[in-house]
């Protein structure tokens, strides 16, 4: 007897009827696609237990019936992913994953990617710390984008001022309220093709930490290991974004040599990201086995735009898990003064080859 139907199987199923419909139908199937990541249990388990399927978010009475015939035939499966969409977890695996390891979120004490009203986001900062609170973490990254992201109203240096004051203010907010949350000043800066950021030196060493990430040339078929090496020997980063760029049935991301790439991380000491928003889950597991073998750091954001995107932290950490990341490997995992404590050393390091050169 063949296997239940997953609900990877069935985002599958519905990207692929998504192809040979047309309007209305197409965007309600491309949505159900998308949201089937988010369901948190399986769609086979719903139908199972006698429930209905249009409880999942994104499904109504048309396309529960495609689920349902789906699921009672799962001889009919998608078969190979379109390289589009392969390897994303599921919500639902996800937390079958992380149940194989009860302490794994336990150790979780924050999240390092995140978007606020001050760029593209639709949360204040004081949103996105008190959700984070909510959740029990230390520490909260703001990474809204640099300036040359326009699309994503990108902040400029005298913004970036402007939102240290309104952090300040909210961290002396969460102290005298007794919380034991940190908003750190972070941002996410903008790469180019070269691995160069769009602000100054003098404006980054004033935040916590930086995080970087290419948003431009992102279709390129050539070999990219260059603009990684470039991007991870830039003396201002210490995390790098979302490395291969790829997002769920849209863009398959960049290619490189990466165990080359991710040496030089870990020559460097450098983290590079699981960017754990469901359409991008980026790195992979696949190339998580990779990190894993290289030794290099990881870092977990959700790159959320709204406090309840937040939640996405486990797609993150399931595949940090599945993949066979050492816990110490993830800087998620540290306290706050051993994180920032890192980060120093990675500023004494940037200055020693600054005055080498």
């Amino acid at each position: 007897m063949p296997p239940p139907v997953t609900n990877a199987d069935l985002a599958e199923l519905l990207a692929l009827e998504a192809r040979d419909a047309t309007g209305i139908l197409q965007r309600a199937l491309k949505r159900a696609a998308r949201a089937a990541f988010l369901w948190p249990e399986e769609a086979s388990e719903l139908h199972r237990k006698g429930r209905r399927l249009t409880e999942l978010h994104g499904v109504g009475p048309r396309i529960a019936t495609m689920l349902q015939a789906w699921i009672e035939n799962p001889v009919a499966r998608a078969g190979d992913r379109d390289p589009l969409r392969a390897d994303f977890l599921t919500l639902a695996e996800a937390r079958l994953i992380l149940a194989t390891d009860p302490g794994w979120l336990q150790r979780l004490c924050g999240d390092l990617h995140m978007h606020t009203t001050w760029s593209d986001g639709s949360g204040s900062v004081a949103d996105m710390a008190e959700m984070g609170a909510q959740r029990s973490y230390r520490y909260v990254a703001i990474t809204d984008h640099s300036v040359g992201l326009k699309i994503a109203d990108g902040i400029d240096e005298a913004e970036l001022l402007e939102q240290a004051a309104e952090i300040a203010q909210v961290n002396a907010s969460i102290l005298r309220d007794g919380q034991a949350i940190t908003v750190l000043r972070s941002i996410e800066l903008n790469l180019n093709p070269q691995g160069e950021g769009d602000m100054s030196s003098e404006a980054l060493a004033r935040l916590d930490l930086v995080l970087g990430s290419f948003h431009s040339a992102l279709r390129k078929k050539e070999d990219q290991t260059e603009r990684y090496l470039a991007a991870l020997r830039n003396p201002d980063l210490h995390i790098l974004g979302h490395p291969r760029g790829r997002v769920y049935n849209f863009r398959i991301g960049l290619s490189a040599d990466w165990p080359r790439v991710f040496a030089e991380a870990a020559a460097l000491d450098k983290a590079v990201e699981i960017d754990c928003y469901p359409d991008r889950q980026d790195l992979n597991v696949e190339l998580l086995g990779l990190v894993c073998e290289a030794g290099a750091r990881v870092s977990l954001g959700t790159d959320a735009h709204d406090p309840s995107q937040l939640g996405s932290i486990e797609l993150g950490l399931a595949a940090a898990l599945k993949a066979g990341i050492s816990a110490d490997r993830i800087i998620n995992f540290m306290p706050l003064a051993d994180l920032l404590g890192w980060i120093a050393k990675l500023r004494d390091a940037s200055r020693f080859v600054r005055g080498a050169g």
